[in-house]
């Protein structure tokens, strides 16, 4: 999850523009180098990409070349990926510089899974018009939750599913959760450093709100059939745990989702190095 716009009235901290200053300096890879490391990342395990015409997008999925013969099927979606180049300029292009998500699919040990990007990720956002509201403010529109909507009908297919575990990291968080909301094959909710909240998160950043997306606390709360485990990072500055904690205090107790602090993780440390593991625990 990247920044948003914030209010012009907001000082910038100078730890901020520091880090602003050196990534400056740094040669940000182009759309197309992350599209190929992605690629790479997803070869390696004999993955392979797939283009998924979704309402008004098109989103690219990667899934195994052979899936298992397993009704259950685990769907990572993506974060917000490098959605703003300083906290007033958005990016050109949304593609990661770092898939977490892909690399969490990756990392998952056991039983069939499949990686869904966001609008606008990797299919080259200046040539094909996609509008960068789709990455800002409206990030999670209705019109991107029915194309992920869509999306999942068509990995169901591909894998012969018939459940769904979604799992959403940052932003990604928010949209898995809406559209468990919505589905009525979700057995599993998982999310990693989740945005639950957005309005909770604009204002706690003191950014300018996202109108025109959809709040996944406005969903809840969700039915009691799906399972719910939100992952939190202690040490993260991006998407406090608090987010999270306030998303899961609006349930009763008896139906309250989990929410997992691990203290010592961050936004994006070490959440695929420890994946393996951290699925497990949470079987």
């Amino acid at each position: 999850m990247t920044a948003g716009r914030r209010y012009p009235s907001r000082a910038i901290t100078l730890g901020l523009l520091a880090v602003w200053l050196l990534t400056a300096c740094i040669s940000l890879p182009s759309p197309a180098e992350r599209r190929k490391l992605a690629d790479t990342l997803a070869a390696e395990r004999g993955w392979r990409a797939a283009a998924l015409p979704a309402g008004a997008f098109e989103l690219l999925a990667y899934l195994p070349a052979q899936p298992l013969a397993d009704a259950e099927l685990a769907v990572y979606i993506e974060g917000d990926g490098f959605a703003w180049q300083t906290p007033s300029t958005p990016s050109p292009d949304p593609t990661p510089r770092n898939p977490l998500a892909l690399r969490l699919a990756l990392a998952q040990p056991a039983g069939n899974a499949a990686y869904l990007a966001r609008p606008c990720q990797y299919v080259d956002a200046a040539a094909t018009g996609c509008n960068e509201r789709y990455w800002t403010e409206q990030r999670f529109a209705p019109e991107v939750i029915d194309a992920a909507d869509q999306a999942l009908d068509a990995l169901k297919t591909r894998f012969h599913a018939q459940r769904l575990t979604l799992v959403g990291y940052s932003g990604g968080g928010a949209v898995a959760t809406l559209l468990a909301a919505r589905r009525h094959d979700v057995t599993r909710l998982i999310t990693i450093a989740g945005n639950l909240d957005h309005r909770a998160w604009t204002r706690h950043h003191h950014l300018q709100t996202l109108d025109g997306s959809l709040n996944p606390a406005d969903a809840s709360p969700l039915p009691a059939s799906i399972h719910q485990v939100h992952l939190v990072g202690g040490k993260d500055r991006i998407i406090p745990a608090h987010i999270a904690q306030g998303f899961a205090a609006a349930y009763t107790a008896d139906h309250r989702p989990e929410v997992r602090l691990i203290a010592d993780y961050d936004h994006a440390c070490c959440w695929a190095d420890d994946w393996s593991q951290l699925w497990r625990s949470l079987q």
